[in-house]
């Protein structure tokens, strides 16, 4: 079996190893977390990473790290922007941020840093706004890994379409970006969609089925996000619909219940550790509040593939990031 090569941040290996020079303070730091939508496992992911890795630092330096989450039931702009100004009335330090729509969060932002609140984004950029940081992937280029992944699982021609979430947010419409220059090189392909939908798992895939009903000769999915894998009351609908029409997927993001596909034959998925927007970004803040470390404006985040080859191991880094999953069940 394959060894996974995940690229480990010296931001991340800093929890590992301490770093000297630390600047004590009498303050405790207080950190405000908001992700898109708490129906997104991948934000539930990312804020675990943010509060155990508070843990280890505050530990480590003998410091009150408090990670408050203020990630909004669903996904919404208007409340994003609400927690936003909470955060900065409520005190706090730093605000750790995915925006659901950039512009709109970019005033929010900039009132947030101009009151003295330093505020870092993941996974959706406002490069626009003061914000000190981004942590994300390259999103144009996983929207061609994407695509050409697909490409090769399908012999490099055939009908295939493009899922594409929220149509509001930067990162996914880059990767849609992505996808379309990739399929623009492959002669074979014929690209439809993108399709955007609101970002909850029974939607998407019921955006799925619906598609392939009207394309019955449809051979496969480039799926920007994980939303269709995840657990929902379409889930048994959608897997026999792909199985019964011998359809591939390639999907960004690898939680729990998206390792169904992979071991059913059916996907290959891009990984994001999406546990780091928590502990990257957590670091990244104490780096720049507590430590006076400079932070790189943007810190690039690699993206794992995940296949048979190395589900089970896979599987494993889940369950050390907390997730509950069984590795044994996808041993060879």
């Amino acid at each position: 079996m394959k060894r996974l090569s995940i690229t480990i941040s010296a931001l991340t290996l800093a929890l590992a190893v301490g770093v000297p020079g630390f600047a004590q303070s009498e303050k405790n730091l207080k950190i405000a977390m908001i992700g898109k939508s708490m129906a997104n496992p991948v934000f539930v992911a990312a804020h675990r990473g943010a509060q155990d890795t508070a843990r280890t630092l505050g530990t480590r330096y003998g410091v009150q790290i408090d990670v408050s989450i203020l990630t909004p039931d669903r996904e919404d702009t208007g409340l994003q922007l609400e927690r936003i100004r909470a955060a900065v009335a409520d005190g706090a330090d730093a605000i750790l941020i995915a925006p659901t729509d950039a512009s709109r969060a970019t005033p929010a932002i900039d009132e947030a840093v101009a009151a003295g609140v330093a505020v870092m984004t993941f996974d959706n950029d406002a490069p626009r706004s003061r914000r000190f940081s981004h942590f994300g992937p390259d999103d144009v280029a996983v929207g061609e890994q994407v695509m050409n992944e697909l490409a090769a699982l399908i012999g490099g021609s055939g009908k295939v379409a493009l899922l594409a979430g929220n149509e509001e947010a930067a990162n996914l419409r880059s990767r849609a970006e992505g996808v379309q220059k990739a399929a623009a090189a492959h002669p074979g392909i014929q690209l439809i969609g993108p399709f955007f939908h609101e970002e909850k798992p029974q939607v998407a895939a019921a955006r799925m089925l619906e598609v392939n009903k009207d394309n019955p000769d449809l051979k496969g999915w480039a799926i920007v996000g994980g939303w269709p894998l995840f657990r929902s009351s379409q889930t048994l609908a959608l897997l026999n619909d792909l199985t019964q029409r011998k359809q591939k997927v390639v999907c960004v993001d690898a939680l729990p219940e998206e390792l169904l596909y992979v071991d059913r034959g059916l996907a290959v998925l891009w990984a994001q550790p999406v546990y780091d927007w928590g502990t990257v970004g957590v670091s990244a803040i104490v780096d720049k509040l507590y430590r006076d470390v400079a932070v790189e404006p943007r810190i690039k985040m690699q993206l794992v593939r995940v296949g048979p080859d190395n589900l089970a191991e896979w599987a494993r880094q889940l369950q050390a990031w907390g997730f509950s999953v069984d590795p044994s069940a996808y041993d060879e």
